[in-house]
């Protein structure tokens, strides 16, 4: 049977950045549908859409070279406590973040220039003092490295999604637990069509990462990547070797350059270590090649890769199980993600590079703005 549904403001992708900008306008007072599926039990069957949030561990810090991004991460990370509150889900962990790589390298010197500028507390450790305080790492013989212990560390994207959904639920938002099939803008509003039937908005906010192009039926300039994460699966012995842990970044050439989650359980119940970067840029086109990536189950060979260099980065670490994770990212070619308004009644918050879990709250705060036809003269390219 169809159903019709009327709101005031529609919010597509039930993602980080749909959710908390669901969120934001709840709390404003505004009539808010908040459209999106559950993640898929299994990927493998799932013809539905996907997305990159399903997951337990992302890194967050207040650094980044870019300053808007510097920005919304500041901001995100002072509300963690108040989604938190809201919801009564915990996402959060106080991990700290490590910046790491070659001591001549203008890309690691300038992380502590600019947290100096920017009064972003990090400590400095170089050699000796960083084999010292870090034991765990391969090496340290050449490299420097600027610890962030405060307001750095790490997340659960899953969690976080969970956390904003629930508070925009209390806030008064209702959620259709569906994919978006299409939207058709009209002088009086904007149709939502759903598989069971359509939703009625005034204004239409679409943040469905990866597959926002598709549902606009046009172009935003964005370029959708495959991406493979690796996770090792730890016995009780290293996670408790590993206690301490920070959250890394390790700087460097492309395919040098991973980022490290610290232990983790996740919901297996099992304590699995996180490791991204993948070298290998795949263009998705379009929503078939996002399923079929999706159920492929990710790249071997980049598996084999990261296997390769989270050896060299972790000193004698002993894994049990190795699990390969697909994912994806929108990057556009600015800098900056695309959050504002594309007419009259719809607008967009999405290309986010890769940086968004962590400052999530902002761009979803921001995506609610331009949706209401407030501009940011900070999203100008």
């Amino acid at each position: 049977m169809s159903a019709n549904r009327a709101t005031r403001l529609a919010v597509i992708g039930r993602g980080l950045i749909g959710s908390a900008a669901a969120r934001h306008l709840s709390k404003m007072g505004h009539d808010v549908a908040l459209i999106g599926p559950n993640e898929p039990a299994d990927f493998s069957r799932h013809n539905g859409v996907f997305g990159s949030h399903y997951d337990e561990g992302r890194i967050t810090r207040t650094f980044d070279p870019g300053p808007f991004w510097r920005q919304a991460n500041r901001a995100a990370i002072s509300r963690y406590g108040d989604i938190t509150s809201e919801s009564g889900v915990e996402f959060y962990r106080e991990a700290g973040t490590l910046h790491v790589g070659s001591g001549e390298s203008r890309d690691v010197t300038s992380v502590g220039k600019i947290c100096a500028e920017e009064d972003i507390h990090a400590e400095a450790y170089q050699d000796a003092a960083l084999a010292e305080r870090f034991p765990y790492l391969g090496s340290a013989v050449g490299n420097l490295g600027y610890f962030e212990p405060r307001n750095a560390g790490y997340i659960s994207p899953r969690r976080l999604v969970r956390a904003q959904t629930i508070a925009a639920e209390r806030a008064g938002a209702k959620m259709i637990d569906e994919p978006a099939l299409g939207i058709a803008e009209s002088r009086s509003g904007v149709t939502v069509r759903t598989r069971s039937g359509t939703v009625e908005a005034e204004r239409v906010l679409v943040a469905a990462g990866g597959h926002t192009q598709s549902l606009l039926g046009r172009s935003l300039g964005h370029t959708v990547y495959a991406r493979t994460v690796a996770l090792f699966r730890l016995g009780a012995a290293e996670v408790q070797r590993l206690a301490g842990m920070p959250s890394m970044r390790c700087i460097g050439p492309k395919g040098q350059n991973p980022y490290i989650l610290p232990p983790i359980v996740y919901p297996d119940g099992h304590t699995w270590l996180k490791l991204g970067g993948d070298p290998v840029d795949i263009a998705l086109d379009g929503d078939a090649d996002i399923k079929d990536w999706f159920k492929s189950g990710g790249s071997t060979e980049v598996a084999d890769r990261l296997q390769t260099q989270i050896l060299e980065r972790i000193r004698d670490l002993k894994f049990e199980e190795r699990r390969i994770v697909p994912c994806m990212t929108t990057f556009g070619d600015t800098g900056l993600p695309s959050i504002g308004p594309l007419s009259e009644r719809v607008a967009v918050a999405t290309g986010c590079y890769g940086k968004s879990a962590k400052c999530s709250d902002e761009l979803g705060r921001l995506g609610g703005m331009a949706l209401l036809g407030e501009v940011r003269a900070e999203l100008a390219p």
